[in-house]
Order: structure tokens, then C-alpha cells, then sequence
């Protein structure tokens, strides 16, 4: 997974981006699009970073947090990573994957009981990647926050507070 390895020199403020799926090259404009025009900073390139991940089209969470975890630079600098995968290419609704990189190792039994209360993974419109990146970084909201509004939510997805 060479694509990761490019990220350790990232900006550690900036979000990861999974790109695991590649059918919809107009789909993905469209999410590229409403990150740039909902990105906090004067340069949007410098919110978030992409990972074209081809080789995990299809994966599993499970599967898809092994791949960062090799890194652990990076798996060390990061409390979620954004899933660009066939859902996000396929619904109208364009969505990216939220999923918590916080362990029962690193959380305890109880913290990770709570952070997960709804899941570890949730749905965001491109939009609310910012929100929920930054909060998370900054340790003003947590996880459980964010997947709480996404599941009260009629289709399961984290818009905005």
C-alpha cells in the first residue's frame, strides 16, 4: 500500500480520504465539489488529503482500518478516516464512510462501549467532513457525538448540528 506512505509527511490537521471506488469518475467530481466549496480554509487542498485505494474496492472495515494500521505514523495521528466507496458513488445521496480508528486497546472497555453506543461507522455528506474532523481533533465533540446525530437521522446520515 504504497499510497499510504506518501501520508506521514501530511498535514496532521488535514482529514484522510479512502478513495476505494472508481465506477463513477462524474460521482466523485461531484463529492470532490462540495468538500472544496465547504472546506474552513482559503486552500482546500490543505483540509483534506485523498488516498486512491483501488485495491480495496469492496473491503470491509475491518479490512480497510488494517490498511491504514500498517502505517503507524499515520494510524497514530488519526481518530477517524472517510470512505469513498461504491455507496458514495452510487446513491444520489453522496455520502462518505466515518469510521472511528479508536481500539478497545487504546480506549478501554467502557470508553469504547460508549464511542460506539451507535456504531463505528456512520455516513456524512461531503460537508460535514470538516465538522467532524476538526471537533474529533480538537477534542471538542467525540466520536459518539457525531454517529448519535447521524443516527437520528431518517437515512442514517450525519448532515450538520
Amino acid at each position: 500500500m504504497a499510497a499510504f506512505a506518501q501520508l506521514v509527511d501530511r498535514n496532521e490537521f488535514a482529514a484522510v480520504i479512502i478513495r476505494t471506488d472508481f465506477s463513477d469518475e462524474a460521482a466523485w467530481r461531484q463529492v470532490a465539489e462540495e468538500l472544496e466549496e465547504s472546506a474552513p480554509d482559503d486552500d482546500p487542498a490543505e483540509s483534506y488529503d485523498v488516498v486512491d485505494a483501488p485495491e480495496l474496492a469492496d473491503a470491509d472495515t475491518d479490512t480497510i482500518l488494517a490498511a491504514v494500521a500498517v502505517h503507524e505514523e499515520l494510524w497514530e495521528q488519526l481518530s477517524v478516516v472517510f470512505v469513498a466507496d461504491s455507496k458514495t458513488m452510487r446513491f444520489k445521496t453522496r455520502t462518505l464512510l466515518t469510521v472511528t480508528t479508536m481500539t478497545r486497546e487504546i480506549m478501554g472497555e467502557q470508553g469504547y462501549e460508549a464511542m460506539t453506543e451507535f456504531g463505528r461507522e456512520f455516513r456524512t455528506v461531503p460537508s460535514g467532513l470538516h465538522s467532524i474532523h476538526a471537533n474529533l481533533e480538537l477534542a471538542n465533540m467525540d466520536f459518539e457525538d457525531f454517529s448519535a446525530k447521524a443516527h437520528r437521522d431518517p437515512e442514517g446520515i450525519f448532515r450538520s448540528f
